[in-house]
């Protein structure tokens, strides 16, 4: 453990503290500048095992921490000081609760008697995370009068119940008196009770948690499972490559098909004979989705992007649906869940590694002759235009992606929906897709990006929209950062709220553009001026590939800014749509429907 030079009590604390968090798993610190969070600043400055981010914006270190969990399935901690900028930290704390994201909350405090009196930047700290946390705790003021193994033992605490079932954000409030600024050459020695801890290199206190699952203890759902003839595995939105790869193998196993979100880890690479990538506007094709119900379906993570597989699943009501997650919370919007389980996805798949099906042929099939369709045509109206519209701008950052070994982060909005629905399976290893779809919002995305793309290692694209950009403008200057790995940002700026257009209030022209279109007439060549970072503006698809590739030739971070029309992209999504749907009728016709 190194020793910053500090004989008070606050500084040995924040130095136990961070040490036990690094030794218990957390990969990085994400740090806004403040007063009352010096001591843990100072602590972490000087532990050389300590990753960190220094970036100006509350909110923004939040979501680059909640980035860096998103990718490395490790803890990332976050540290501000008093006040309102505790608040800024509840948009990245919903998105990490919401969907299973491990965080640790180190919030800043002032000592209990300054509380309700009036003092300065001193706000309700404790709970103001409500529910959204996994566990709280509000730290004493630093005293020698405590154990300090008490520091170890709740930083230990912190990290298995924001890392076990179910994960998530964990909220750690820690008061300090003044002064708070280290003093040099002062260094407390050890005190003799944890010698033995600081000769090591373990955690204080270990936790261990049994995650594998035992086929006796589902022997009766596997049993109704391999009996199904029509069966469904729908890949949602899984953490890593090595879940999306379980789930390709239990959907063999089944000879079921299967239908993998875009950030199912699957989608985008090399993917198994049943895999359908087309099946979002497969279940387009009314007939198709009439003719062709389910007997059973298994559910594999979060929640899909697909609209029309939620709608489809909801008509027909399968006689038994399987939800697979590793938390215990509800995950039933349309009530038609009949087993939960509460597991590890890659543990459930396993159980079935060697089991046989009933499965009809002629349903699978039918299935990936309808997936197959309906890309065949979508890419066909695609790449026969020389216009960038926004699902050729999807495409081709996915493939870009896939092709390069990138990241991708997806913006909550249509970016995600476009990119499930129009890029293209790639005979490439899949890269690992993000994109905060908990919650949905539009908070963050570009730190998000920039945790990712710490956590990974690696370049990272990001495709975003205009509002979602200028929600986190200031998030670009992470980019800039020499230890950052490059993001390159492509924004469609269609000039507003482009998703709108798919909802009924578009029809009401009164109401819609001034208050749901928001047009803003502003574009980001400044904006990357600004942050310097290099800039493209693309207006064919030719022009956008090109400007992916000098990006990655050049290994900067840099922004492309993609201008499109909301209401020519409306009318360009329904065709689509129709061409897809047609395109899995006239296949489909000449055979007769699955029972």
């Amino acid at each position: 453990m190194s020793e910053s030079a500090a004989p008070s009590p606050n500084q040995r604390w924040a130095d136990l503290l961070v040490e036990e968090l690094v030794r218990a798993g957390v990969g990085l610190f994400c740090l806004a500048p403040g007063s009352r969070s010096t001591p843990l600043t100072a602590a972490v400055a000087a532990n050389p095992k300590a990753q960190h981010v220094v970036h100006f914006d509350e909110r923004g270190t939040a979501f680059c921490a909640l980035g860096y969990a998103r990718a490395t399935g490790r803890p990332a901690a976050w540290i501000t000081t008093s006040g309102t900028a505790v608040a800024n930290g509840l948009p990245a704390v919903v998105e990490a609760s919401v969907d299973g994201v491990p965080l640790l909350l180190l919030t800043a405090d002032r000592p209990p008697e300054l509380r309700d009196t009036g003092a300065n930047q001193t706000i309700p700290q404790p709970s103001i995370f409500g529910d959204y946390v996994r566990w709280r705790f509000d730290l004493p003021v630093p005293t020698e009068a405590i154990d300090p193994a008490f520091v170890l033992t709740t930083a230990d605490q912190a990290v298995y119940r924001a890392t076990g079932r179910p994960a998530g954000p964990v909220h750690l409030n820690c008061m300090f008196r003044e002064p708070l600024a280290p003093e040099v050459n002062k260094a407390l020695p050890i005190p003799e009770a944890l010698q033995r801890w600081a000769d090591s290199v373990e955690p204080y206190t270990r936790y261990t948690a049994p995650s594998a699952v035992e086929a006796t203890e589902i022997e009766g759902l596997i049993g109704r499972l391999r009996a199904a003839e029509r069966g469904l595995v729908v890949a949602g939105r899984l953490r890593t490559r090595a879940e999306g790869a379980w789930a390709t193998m239990l959907a063999e196993a089944l000879d079921w098909p299967l239908l993998p979100d875009i950030a199912s880890q699957v989608r985008l690479g090399t993917i198994s004979m049943g895999a359908c990538a087309g099946f979002d506007h497969a279940l387009g094709s009314e007939g198709f989705a009439a003719a062709h119900a389910p007997d059973a379906v298994v559910y594999l993570g979060g929640r899909s992007t697909s609209k029309r597989l939620g709608q489809y699943l909801a008509r027909h009501r399968p006689a038994t649906f399987v939800v697979v997650r590793d938390d215990p919370f509800r995950f039933d919007p349309h009530h038609l869940v009949t087993d939960r389980v509460v597991a590890d996805v890659t543990a459930f798949c396993k159980a079935f590694e060697d089991d046989s099906s009933a499965a009809d042929p002629a349903w699978l099939d039918a299935w990936r002759t309808a997936s197959d369709a309906a890309l065949g045509a979508i890419a066909q109206r695609i790449e026969a235009s020389s216009v960038l519209t926004e699902p050729a701008t999807a495409r081709l950052a996915a493939g870009h992606a896939a092709h390069a070994g990138h990241g991708l982060v997806l913006a909550a909005s249509m970016p995600v929906r476009d990119a499930d629905s129009f890029a293209s399976p790639y005979d490439d290893d899949p890269p690992l897709v993000v994109s905060n779809r908990g919650a949905s919002g539009i908070d963050g995305t570009v730190a998000t990006a920039a945790g990712v793309a710490r956590g990974l290692g690696t370049p990272v694209t990001l495709l975003i929209g205009d509002l979602a950009l200028l929600h986190d403008l200031n998030s670009l200057a992470l980019l800039r950062d020499p230890a950052q790995p490059p993001v390159t940002v492509v924004v469609v700026n269609n000039d507003g709220g482009g998703i709108f257009h798919f909802l009924p209030i578009a029809q009401n022209e009164r109401l819609f553009e001034p208050y749901f279109g928001t047009p803003h007439g502003l574009g980001f060549e400044h904006a990357a001026r600004m942050f310097g970072l290099p800039y493209a503006r693309p207006e064919t698809p030719t022009a956008l590939a090109e400007a992916l590739a000098g990006t990655q030739r050049s290994g900067a971070s840099s922004l492309i800014e993609v201008p499109t029309d909301r209401t020519a992209n409306r009318a360009l999504h329904a065709d689509l749509l129709a061409r897809a749907a047609a395109a899995v009728t006239d296949t489909l016709s000449s055979a007769a429907p699955t029972p």
